[in-house]
């Protein structure tokens, strides 16, 4: 009898530690932004010579869901002018859109 019962406390246990441990409000709207930023600005013709460009992007999102690119505050113009041509007006998947919302973004391309 006493071992059933603890069988039945490290099921009680166990059962509230997974409860707990699940993830109720699911994937941040920020974290989901930042991948899929990463992925729109993947594949770049970048040489070897200009590596680690870093750059900080600051950016709203408008009722379609579309990315509003703001400023690149950056030293390279090429990293400038790529970012906005990869960005702007991209539409993203976020479920709840905050139109109007400014983020800011740090940007490394290393190759």
């Amino acid at each position: 009898m006493r071992k059933l019962s603890l069988i039945f406390v490290a099921a009680m246990l166990l059962s509230t530690g997974n409860i707990l441990a699940s993830d109720i409000d699911g994937v941040k709207p920020s974290k989901s932004l930042s991948t899929q930023i990463t992925k729109l600005l993947e594949d770049n013709s970048f040489t070897d010579e200009e590596t680690d460009l870093t750059a900080q992007v600051r950016f709203t999102l408008n009722s379609e869901g579309e990315i509003v690119v703001l400023s690149v505050d950056t030293d390279y113009t090429d990293l400038e002018r790529f970012v906005k041509s990869r960005l702007n007006y991209k539409k993203v998947d976020v479920s709840k859109v905050e139109e109007g919302k400014l983020y800011t973004v740090p940007v490394r391309i290393a190759s």
